[in-house]
């Protein structure tokens, strides 16, 4: 099974109370399909399946490499930098 070596930037674990959606779609009029949560700096922003796929951007340009999903009853993470799915027990 394949291991994270990111989780020491994991700052942030808990999901906000209410989520308005993508924070960058919320901006410039966009849609989105499904939210994730940045571990590092708490980011809400859009998946790869939405039209701008604003958490993987989110990832490339300021190299925060865990999100987390941020759908209701939904407990996973993803690190873009080892390619590898984790439970949110594993990052705590």
């Amino acid at each position: 099974m394949p291991i994270c070596s990111h989780l020491d930037t994991i700052a942030v674990t808990r999901l906000p109370a209410e989520i308005a959606g993508c924070e960058d779609c919320l901006r410039m009029g966009g849609r989105w399909v499904h939210l994730r949560m940045c571990t590092a700096c708490g980011g809400i922003r859009c998946c790869d399946d939405s039209p701008n796929r604003h958490a993987s951007a989110h990832y490339r340009e300021g190299g925060h490499p865990i999100i987390r999903s941020a759908e209701p009853g939904e407990d996973w993470l993803w690190c873009y930098e080892d390619e590898v799915a984790l439970t949110a027990a594993d990052a705590t």
